[in-house]
């Protein structure tokens, strides 16, 4: 009974709140000037609080769920991932003008040699029915007058356990680009004093996004290995919007011959 005459009376005062600032927004053109600076500041600290409210519930109830880590993983697969960018918020969501070694997230970091940076990424909400990722990585590139652009990505400790040169490691992408231009994708392996690193291009004119790193053509030392980090390198980048909808890894035994 307390808990409905508390909601009552909750939805009172809301109603009411919502009549005044109705008719404050009405005669906003007829109040002198003092009131109306002392009036548009008290609305916006209002708003402060109503656009983070909105913006966290509009991230939440979108789909897909945030959390979700739903992956279509390939058969007879022993280790799956989704970096964190993919997978749930990261802070700072955006990194303007963004620096060499500039970091999004724990996981990620983007390196570049431009002299004058006109670099942004940003951490953005997937929403299409066939996203399996809650979110995504949008890059926008304007003037580049460097000669590298790469992001960085760092996989989690369980990525090495028990990874032998009889593996396979595969790395799926959904990829959308304002104009065609080449990513490769160059895998680092840490191993003692040596690291053993394999690139392959992305075959982003296919409809299938996908490449395997073959380990058995390294000289991998399967009792030292230490890390493993993966390399997204983008050739001519500029002028161009790219939109990494998902990233996953997954690794699989090669089958016996």
């Amino acid at each position: 009974m307390a808990n409905r005459i508390k909601s009552m009376i909750g939805q009172i005062a809301q109603r009411r709140a919502l009549r005044r600032w109705a008719r404050l927004a009405k005669e906003a053109k007829d109040l002198d000037l003092e009131t109306l600076r002392v009036t548009r500041g008290r609305a916006r600290t209002m708003m402060r609080p109503l656009e983070q409210m909105i913006h966290v519930a509009d991230s939440r109830l979108m789909l897909p769920l945030i959390g979700s880590n739903a992956i279509q993983q390939p058969l007879n697969s022993d280790w799956v991932y989704r970096p964190e960018i993919w997978r749930g918020p990261v802070s700072p969501r955006g990194i303007s003008s963004a620096q060499n070694k500039a970091k999004l997230g724990k996981e990620a970091t983007v390196f570049h040699d431009c002299s004058i940076s006109e670099l942004t990424l940003r951490q953005i909400r997937n929403t299409r029915e066939e996203d399996l990722a809650p979110f995504g990585l949008q890059m926008d590139v304007f003037k580049f007058d460097g000669s590298f652009l790469s992001l960085v990505l760092n996989l989690p400790d369980d990525a090495v356990h028990g990874l032998k040169k009889k593996h396979l490691l595969r790395l799926d992408a959904i990829v959308e680009m304002e104009k065609p231009l080449e990513i490769f994708a160059r895998l680092n392996i840490k191993h003692g004093p040596n690291t053993e690193q394999i690139v392959r291009e992305l075959p982003l004119h296919e409809d299938e996004v996908m490449v395997e790193f073959d380990l058995a053509y390294t000289k991998l030392n399967e009792k030292r290995v230490e890390r493993i980090w993966i390399d997204l390198i983008f050739e001519g980048p500029q002028m161009n919007q790219v939109i990494l909808r998902d990233i996953t890894f997954s690794r699989r035994p090669r089958a016996e011959l």
